[in-house]
């Protein structure tokens, strides 16, 4: 493990974020909210300790390893995170303690959208903007960006793509460079954000407000600048879009690559994943809207409209507005469980990932052919390709693990004192990054105790960093030389 060379990979994306901070000052200054010394002060700590670890490894030239890609983004998370908390700290208007700072930021940069903070709409704008810049750079993932970058400062970035990059399969790049694939994909996300915050701001939203919607719906994230999230502008199109786009976020950015290089939308149904995600949308749309409408729950425009949102908010794990936790009977666990499915990989969607989910289907349905015709040779095809038994175990070591650590965090909360749906759903919430669960975590999470906080904290980076990414670092071997 090369220490020197990971300090000086550290300090330089450290450095790189402490810049961002810059825009809230913007913001501030513009909106004359008297919070710029709050991000000031953040970015003088974050700059200064980003340095203070660069400095003394600058001459470290070591190449990364594959156990140094894991350890840097494991560690960058965590870093960030507790960075990312000084400006909720240092704020005057929020009086967040130390746990939930850290909560809110762990949960911004991980696309989650739990919050422990109320009273949305008399916060100051430039903190609304941080907590939405927070998300969308967690959406793309701050060390696929920073790729892009690094190789300009002497730091290869294959090692770290490898290991942020979600999906069964990491190898697999747009173009042949590392740092074209980064460019490309940030491109791709850039676009779609530019192309989101228009259409609301077409819709009715100001500028502002349609820039950090855009924001958060791209990183599927599900923050807002209300308490009443999107739900505040009581508007169907809004609704819609908002929808629209967090589907669109929730598919492979691979896939709107090629589409947009090739100018052709056959590539979407030619994918196996996108095939199958597409599939749960139709269906989910369809058994949701049904319900709502023939329970008399709204009327007919509502029921497809709300219906399709939520199912949208859902399955894609943005989380905006939970509607769909006062709905009658099954339908609100029937949502909850398809945040688990998640979307596409190499999306900003979070739960197990559609691939995942298929493949799991696949090696089932394998399993009892194998029952009938004991001697018989039968591969899983995701499309044309034969998948390898290697990424099949792959997968059912990676469900293994998510169903041990859901156990296994789902006990700490119930040991800490929180009811059993309360628990259940917020391990899943947060293991999915969904945000909103069920019981007291429904639309906020500032009740529940400081114990089960840190828990959720860690869900939080299980789920967005896809469970072995930070498990492997519990390893004994992972230490060995």
């Amino acid at each position: 493990m090369n220490f020197a060379t990971i300090a000086r990979v550290l300090g330089v994306l450290l450095t790189l974020f402490s810049l961002t901070l810059l825009v809230p000052i913007a913001i501030s200054l513009w909106f004359d909210d008297h919070n710029y010394m709050t991000f000031l002060l953040a970015f003088a700590i974050t700059f200064a300790a980003g340095i203070g670890l660069w400095l003394p490894a600058r001459t470290s030239k070591a190449d990364l390893r594959t156990r140094d890609g894991f350890l840097i983004t494991a560690l960058f998370w965590s870093v960030l995170s507790t960075f990312g908390a000084l400006p909720l700290i240092l704020s005057d208007g929020l009086s967040l303690s130390f746990t939930d700072a850290m909560f809110e930021a762990v949960s911004g940069l991980t696309t989650t959208g739990a919050t422990v903070i109320s009273g949305l709409d008399q916060l100051p704008p430039s903190i609304l903007y941080y907590r939405h810049q927070l998300q969308w750079f967690g959406g793309i993932g701050i060390i696929v960006i920073a790729v892009a970058i690094l190789p300009m400062l002497g730091i290869g970035g294959m090692q770290l793509y490898r290991a942020e990059a979600p999906g069964p399969v990491k190898d697999n790049k747009l173009t042949p460079r590392i740092t074209e694939t980064a460019k490309a994909l940030f491109l791709m996300y850039l676009v779609l954000t530019l192309t989101c915050g228009i259409a609301y701001w077409l819709a009715g939203m100001n500028w502002f407000e349609a820039l950090c919607h855009a924001f958060s719906t791209v990183a599927n994230g599900g923050f807002s600048t209300h308490d009443d999230s999107i739900r505040y502008f009581d508007s169907s199109a809004i609704l819609l879009i908002c929808s629209v786009f967090m589907l669109i976020s929730g598919a492979n950015f691979a896939l709107h690559f090629f589409v947009w290089r090739e100018k052709s939308l056959h590539y979407y149904f030619a994918d196996a994943e996108f095939r199958f995600y597409f599939g749960w949308i139709v269906v989910g749309t369809l058994v949701t809207v049904s319900y709502l409408y023939f329970t008399h729950t709204y009327d007919a425009k509502d029921s497809f409209v709300i219906g399709f949102f939520n199912l949208a908010s859902t399955l894609s794990t943005a989380g905006f507005a939970a509607d769909f936790v006062a709905w009658p009977s099954f339908l609100p666990f029937a949502l909850f469980i398809l945040a688990f499915l998640g979307g596409c990989a190499s999306s900003t969607g979070g739960g197990m990932k559609m691939i995942r989910v298929l493949l799991l289907y696949k090696q089932g349905i394998r399993e009892i052919h194998r029952l009938i015709f004991p001697n018989a040779v039968i591969p899983i095809k995701v499309g044309r390709i034969n998948v390898s038994d290697r990424v099949v175990e792959a997968v059912w070591g990676f469900f293994a693990m998510y169903v041990v650590m859901y156990i296994l965090m789902f006990l700490l909360l119930l040991m800490s004192g929180l009811d059993l749906v309360t628990s259940f759903s917020a391990v899943g919430a947060c293991i999915t990054n969904l945000g909103p669960g069920m019981g007291e975590v429904a639309s906020n999470y500032s009740s529940i105790n400081a114990p089960a906080k840190w828990v959720l904290c860690f869900a939080m980076l299980l789920g967005r960093l896809e469970v072995f990414t930070l498990l492997v670092l519990f390893s004994p071997m992972f230490w060995r030389r």
